[in-house]
């Protein structure tokens, strides 16, 4: 039986977040990477966060010529900040793979949404918001209106999204308790997935893509099993490494535009099967299976 607690009000929160600390640099591991880009593509700062404005700018890097003749691409990262090869693999995918694509797409990267979330090593943002829910005009979160006001802004409609996060062991660990005493509910928890898998639209669910990321990730590392009821993190398995969410209708990242095509994809950073590359290059992998399936 799940026993409520009383949920977080004011105070608690602003303990919480003066219990996080900083364990790496946003400006050193991001930024300077995002500035080694500025030959190759358009570097736009569309705001920074307003706790620490010089800390915290946001970016977003896309084709030096965005044109109205071709299709979208948008790859984001960095949503979870604690999701690391999310952000470190959007940026790979701009330096090893995304010129070699512009003749046929337009391409647009925001590497690291939540750059607090990145250096604390946080799913939430510093107001114990959880951006990945928060994909909604004048929503809650700082850092998912920034952006969607920035995607707004350059008036492309997009076609296919790819949204780069991890599944780790401190979800269950650190963040569903944090969940649960935040919202007054226990939080069960669930078993992690040893291995790659992606979350599809189940308005969307263009299954023949998801696969085609799923075929691309196996490449570099392996595919996440489903448990014995046919399922990974609670849903149920479309097929091998896939799953669907409603992800409009949650406020996720993929959910915010019209996006035909759109996946979500999950590295399992702990496994004893992987090395920090290896997690970098599924991400990689992930977008370029997808975008030579529909080309």
């Amino acid at each position: 039986m799940t026993t409520k607690t009383i949920p977080w009000g004011k105070e608690e929160k602003l303990k919480w977040k003066g219990e996080q600390v900083v364990k790496r640099s946003y400006m050193e591991e991001v930024v300077s990477k995002i500035n080694s880009l500025s030959d190759q593509f358009n570097v736009q700062q569309y705001g920074s966060l307003s706790s620490d404005p010089s800390k915290y700018p946001l970016y977003i890097i896309t084709s030096k010529t965005l044109d109205k003749s071709k299709k979208t691409v948008l790859v984001t990262g960095g949503v979870h900040g604690y999701e690391t090869s999310g952000v470190h693999g959007a940026l790979a995918f701009l330096e090893r793979s995304a010129k070699s694509y512009e003749e046929h797409f337009n391409i647009i990267v925001a590497p690291c949404i939540s750059p607090w979330g990145y250096e604390t090593v946080n799913r939430w943002n510093s107001e114990t918001i959880d951006p990945n829910r928060s994909f909604i005009k004048n929503g809650p979160s700082e850092e998912c209106n920034l952006f969607l006001d920035a995607i707004s802004e350059l008036g492309h409609e997009i076609f296919v999204h790819f949204d780069l996060h991890e599944t780790t062991d401190t979800d269950n660990t650190v963040f569903r308790p944090a969940l649960g005493q935040r919202d007054g509910i226990p939080q069960d928890v669930w078993d992690i997935p040893d291995g790659f898998y992606v979350v599809g639209d189940s308005d969307k669910p263009h299954n023949d893509f998801q696969k085609a990321v799923i075929d691309s990730v196996r490449e570099v590392t392996h595919i996440a099993p489903s448990d014995k009821d046919g399922r990974i993190i609670g849903e149920l398995c479309i097929q091998e490494g896939v799953i669907n969410y409603p992800v409009k209708s949650l406020n996720l990242c993929t959910g915010f535009s019209n996006a035909e095509y759109s996946t979500t994809t999950e590295v399992y950073p702990d496994s004893p099967k992987v090395t920090d590359a290896n997690c970098v290059d599924a991400q990689v992998a992930a977008v370029v299976g997808g975008l030579n399936y529909l080309l």
